[in-house]
């Protein structure tokens, strides 16, 4: 089976948080000025595109990105397909069969990378509860946020992490179905972050996997 990737392209167009450093890609030597390579250089955000929230992103406290066990992001992962709803409630995951320690959830059809959203659906606290009782330990969105756009106190990632689950956002789920898969997404060790981009990627578990 082919490895997937469900993550953005860092490109100068893609969205960010308004408050944020958008993401920029130069050039600033080039091969012609050194004689021998090109150097680039990156300018962005730790929540750019694809990426992981370590705890410190929202607990002065918290664990930060280069403490954090990378084993969290290597496992068996569910995908799951809940569209249309603005609220993700425990009654309506008790319907799909979730294994493993990933739950990454589909909302959308299609990936507008370059559109920053008003509005994201979102776990309600129940929710969190749930999965967390089934085993999960990374949950992960295909938009921007777990929380709404506009929230202050960020109630589900504190719920989350209350419950020792580690979060990924803005995956690219458009080409992915319902169903088991090998996932990898690791972090950037950046000593001392709050989040990293990552890239993501899923595999196709054979049936026999997960029997």
């Amino acid at each position: 089976m082919m490895w997937i990737d469900i993550s953005q392209t860092l490109e100068r167009s893609i969205a960010h948080w308004p408050e944020d450093t958008p993401f920029s890609y130069t050039v600033p030597v080039t091969k012609a000025q050194s004689g021998s390579v090109n150097i680039g250089k990156i300018e962005t955000s730790t929540h750019i595109g694809t990426h992981i929230d370590a705890p410190f992103h929202f607990d002065d406290a918290g664990v930060k990105v280069d403490e954090l066990d990378i084993n969290r992001y290597i496992g068996d992962a569910t995908v799951i397909e809940v569209m249309g709803r603005e609220i993700i409630t425990k009654e309506e995951l008790e319907s799909f069969d979730i294994r493993g320690p990933v739950l990454l959830v589909k909302t959308k059809e299609r990936a507008e990378q370059d559109v920053f959203p008003e509005t994201v659906p979102v776990l309600d606290e129940e929710a969190v509860e749930y999965i967390a009782g089934k085993g999960v330990r990374l949950f992960g969105v295909d938009v921007t946020s777990v929380d709404p756009v506009d929230s202050k106190t960020l109630d589900i990632h504190h719920k989350l992490h209350e419950n020792d689950i580690m979060i990924i956002e803005n995956t690219v789920l458009e080409a992915v179905g319902g169903g088991y898969y090998d996932f990898i997404a690791l972090p950037l060790k950046i000593r001392g972050a709050d989040g990293s981009p990552v890239r993501a990627v899923l595999r196709a578990k054979e049936e026999t996997d997960h029997e």
